[in-house]
């Protein structure tokens, strides 16, 4: 009987006993159980944001547009129009995804009051979630190299390999710079600036006025959608320790400088409309813009910020799409 006890003992799976402890546990302290569910198809494509992806497509559609006038029609490389659109996408989602692992192990996402995130939540394995963004990286870095080897321009493999470590360390690695207010910077270097110019010499070989114009207005879209989501998440970022920019400055003074950022592409607007009389039609963008700003100023709620990051982006992609319409016919 003593050798039959102890190789019942012997067979007692621990991770069970550790299940029944603090079930045990929870029900004595009357907390309650809570159950994690895991990631569907829609988490994961929640998971991509959909709304920020216009800003990636934005600066491709402008830059694309300039080249085409740069070129004509005869000799516009749409094939490398597409694969700048697939780097940006394709790096977009995977920043995005990135930025739900790093924020999820750190634990700045526990008390979200947006949409959950995947690594968050418990919806998905911190390790899968890491995958997945790695996998983005590394289909955006194809699409790159693609367009060296095909302009052989080969300094601009050193651009992409900036545009992949400015997308990881935004809130990956031991000093994130998101956490430190400079998000809005980067977002306005690569996601504007470079972006835009980028896409436009691939196609060009040029750099004109009208493309660092152009990556202007697209950057101050993108940061407007950023100072966005951390407005809704200010709270929660300073629980957290997550100094963006409008944790340092406060709620009043970035919605001042929201309404600042997406007011200002009008402003330059102005002289495209003195270049190409279509222009005008971009400022009908204002339909978008100014709700969204009206929201933003007076927004309470995760649901009216939400709101207001989705007209900001699609306003962006209204006024760019605009832009190079006017430009290229």
């Amino acid at each position: 009987m003593a050798k039959t006890s102890r190789a019942k003992k012997q067979r007692i799976d621990p991770s069970k006993v550790a299940r029944a402890a603090r079930s045990t546990k929870q029900k004595r302290s009357g907390s309650p159980v809570t159950v994690v569910r895991k990631a569907t198809l829609g988490d994961w494509i929640g998971g991509a944001r959909l709304r920020t992806l216009p800003l990636s497509i934005s600066p491709v559609v402008l830059g694309s547009a300039i080249a085409y006038a740069e070129e004509g029609f005869e000799r516009f490389h749409w094939v490398i129009a597409l694969a700048c659109l697939a780097v940006a996408v394709l790096l977009q989602i995977g920043v995005n995804f990135a930025n739900d692992y790093s924020d999820g192990v750190r634990g700045a996402d526990r008390h979200r009051v947006g949409p959950s995130r995947l690594t968050g939540s418990g919806a998905a394995k911190p390790r899968t979630v890491l995958i997945v963004a790695l996998f983005f990286f590394a289909l955006s870095a194809a699409a790159g190299v693609a367009i060296v080897v095909r302009t052989e321009h080969w300094w601009l493999l050193a651009v992409g390999a900036a545009c992949l470590l400015a997308g990881w360390f935004y809130t990956g690695g031991k000093r994130p710079y998101g956490y430190y207010g400079l998000g809005e910077l980067f977002v306005f270097v690569f996601f504007g600036l470079v972006a835009t110019a980028g896409t436009t010499f691939v196609q060009s070989g040029t750099l004109p006025l009208l493309t660092w114009l152009g990556g202007v207005i697209t950057g101050l879209f993108a940061c407007a959608v950023l100072l966005t989501n951390n407005l809704r998440d200010l709270e929660q970022d300073r629980a957290s320790g997550k100094r963006t920019l409008t944790a340092l400055i406060g709620s009043l003074p970035s919605r001042i400088v929201y309404t600042a950022f997406v007011l200002a592409p009008f402003v330059i607007l102005v002289f495209f409309a003195l270049l190409f009389p279509n222009a005008n039609y971009v400022f009908f963008a204002l339909f978008l813009v100014i709700p969204s700003s009206l929201i933003v100023m007076t927004a309470t709620t995760a649901k009216e910020f939400v709101l207001a990051l989705t007209l900001t982006s699609l306003a962006s992609l209204a006024f760019s799409v605009g832009l190079a319409a006017a430009i290229a016919f």
